[in-house]
């Protein structure tokens, strides 16, 4: 039985007093949840309060990107170690965000998995097509590509601190959502792409989490199909009791 990972991306938002209030007011809405595992990955600079904030807390801190190095001449980059040491235990790779805006290529984010591995961290690994890709009829040969080269490498122990978040472009804060059917297609493609390269046991074992548009009234039918264990959350996570119904949905 897989553990649903219910992860909040809350993107490039909130100055650290709203940070704090956001995690502070989550902590008692989730406090009962159980069979869930919770993470929060704000961004860089409210890290360390966020955390805090979260101490003693069932939420994890996850961030939302790191670099290949553990220190050294990269301006305005960031480490798995510096991650660490703000206390995070997840961080999120791969982002449509980073592979659209930021030009990050799959040779880049596999040697990112890699060293954050490596380094300690467990990693939420985003794939997913665009709309036009969709449409074109090569959503299939995207994700391939995105498994195959993101992941390549990987040993069977290391998929115990991989989950990997499926995210089709077109339905990330677009307010449309993959129904839960294409949801199911796609994680259940991706799941079959994993046993191909890295054998059943991975892929039975490895969590695929759904993003894009997922909100509380949409979750349970979505978290109901078989190959979706969780979810990626954007917008949704902003607000503590819309991202904490998203959990008592899956709970």
């Amino acid at each position: 039985m897989r553990t649903p990972l219910i992860a909040a991306n809350w993107k490039m938002n909130k100055l650290v007093d709203d940070a704090v209030a956001t995690a502070g007011a989550l902590k008692p809405l989730v406090a009962d949840a159980a069979g869930v595992e919770i993470v929060v990955c704000p961004v860089f600079t409210v890290l360390q309060a966020v955390g805090k904030a979260l101490a003693g807390s069932n939420v994890a801190l996850g961030a939302q990107n790191c670099y290949t190095k553990e220190s050294g001449a990269f301006t305005g980059e960031i480490s798995p170690q510096m991650l660490k040491d703000a206390g995070c235990t997840w961080v999120i790779i791969g982002h449509s965000e980073r592979r659209q805006y930021f030009k990050e290529s799959d040779a880049l984010l596999n040697e990112k998995l890699h060293f954050a591995l490596k380094s300690g961290l467990k990693v939420m690994f985003c794939i997913g097509e665009t709309l036009d890709e969709r449409q074109g009829g090569s959503m299939n040969d995207v994700l391939r590509r995105q498994v195959n080269e993101g992941l390549k490498g990987l040993s069977e122990t290391d998929f115990a601190n991989v989950a990997v978040a499926y995210e089709p472009v077109w339905a990330i804060g677009t307010g449309v959502t993959a129904t839960p059917e294409q949801a199911e297609e796609a994680h259940a493609f991706v799941r079959g792409l994993v046993e191909a390269q890295f054998g059943k046991n991975v892929a039975e074992g490895l969590r695929i989490q759904y993003g894009g548009s997922v909100k509380p009234d949409n979750a349970a039918e979505l978290i109901a199909k078989p190959n979706v264990d969780g979810f990626l959350v954007g917008g949704a996570s902003l607000k503590a009791d819309s991202f904490a119904g998203i959990i008592k949905a899956v709970c």
